[in-house]
């Protein structure tokens, strides 16, 4: 492997100078987010991550060389054990919404609704009711095992775990999440696999809300994707204006701007030209062929995120009407492969 420095070192090398990084377990100790635990990775390099075990494996608070570019909310990392579902009709997951990446699915993505549940076939329940972006991101993951093992000469830091999401005579989809990094690296790798256990075809949404934070996103720095054209826009577009290919600073009272645009390939970067510092997510249109861009400029919420989604802003009733949705067979599996890359300028 190639250290900070471009010289080579093998596995020995690396182990006559000390450990540069790792993976370790811990569990947070106060207010809402007591008891949810935590993977800290360090890379060595200046990556260091969150992995929130007990929020779907999603990444929280993410920096480089201490210039943070994951997105920390005012909600701070909400304990899943206080979140209700139902609340605020549907949406509640805005009081658990923080970090580098929030997934939405197993079942559903976007705006809520009711949806036919015929499918389960228990007739007390004529349809379901979604939330925003559905249930996952607050259910626990059971651990697999976490740490680091080596492939050749490149030590890599890994971390496993599965998210059941499951009602008696409703979905039954479990998430196997894989998160990876290379000691030395400034690479964050997702592999996951979402499968249907059951014995009915079980409807399937997915989507990254991956959020980019301060410093990295401040006035000035910029949006770059292959945009080959825009397909819908928020009402708040028109009526505010702001601008989302170079951004401004913070506006108070500021109204989230939405994009889908149509790409002509599966990636999208942040880039701050003053800070020296861009971070890109790399997808498969294959696995991924819509992509949503969300502005919330507001003074106290300042973010921007790069949304790679199975679906389009339709959201579940849409996609049911056109034909467009996924419907996991029994026993049928669907993998995703995305990269989170960060660059010095």
């Amino acid at each position: 492997m190639t250290d900070l420095y471009g010289q080579m070192h093998d596995r020995r090398e690396l182990a006559a100078r000390g450990g540069a990084g790792g993976v370790r377990l811990v569990t947070l100790a106060d207010g809402a987010e007591r008891d949810v635990r935590a993977l800290e990775f360090r890379t060595g390099s200046g990556l260091a991550f969150e992995v929130l075990v007990d929020r779907a494996m999603d990444l929280g608070a993410a920096e480089h060389a201490g210039r943070a570019f994951g997105w920390n909310s005012p909600t701070g990392v909400r304990h899943p054990g206080l979140h209700e579902h139902a609340d605020e009709d549907g949406l509640s997951w805005l009081r658990s919404f923080t970090g580098l990446l929030v997934t939405g699915g197993l079942d559903h993505t976007l705006f809520g609704g009711s949806v036919d549940s015929a499918g389960y076939r228990y007739p007390p329940r004529e349809t379901v009711r979604h939330g925003l972006h559905g249930r996952v991101a607050n259910i626990p993951a059971r651990l697999h095992g976490y740490g680091s093992t080596w492939e050749g000469d490149r030590c890599v830091l890994w971390a496993e775990g599965e998210v059941r999401q499951a009602a008696v005579f409703g979905e039954n989809l479990t998430l196997t999440r894989r998160i990876e990094a290379d000691l030395g690296g400034n690479e964050i790798r997702l592999v996951d696999t979402v499968h249907n256990p059951a014995f009915e075809p079980m409807p399937h949404m997915f989507l990254y809300h991956i959020n980019l934070g301060w410093p990295l996103l401040d006035e000035g720095a910029r949006f770059v994707a292959p945009v080959e054209r825009t397909v819908w826009q928020s009402d708040s577009v028109a009526s505010q204006g702001a601008d989302h290919l170079v951004f401004p600073a913070p506006i108070p009272g500021f109204v989230e701007q939405v994009y889908e645009h149509e790409l002509m390939s599966g990636t999208a970067a942040i880039v701050n030209e003053r800070l020296g510092l861009a971070v890109s997510v790399h997808w498969s249109q294959d696995e991924f062929p819509c992509f949503f861009e969300w502005l919330n400029l507001r003074a106290g919420n300042y973010a921007v995120g790069l949304e790679p989604s199975t679906h389009h802003v339709g959201g579940d009733a849409a996609a049911r009407a056109d034909g467009s949705m996924t419907w996991l067979q029994p026993g049928e599996s669907r993998t995703y492969r995305t990269a989170f890359r960060v660059e010095e300028l």
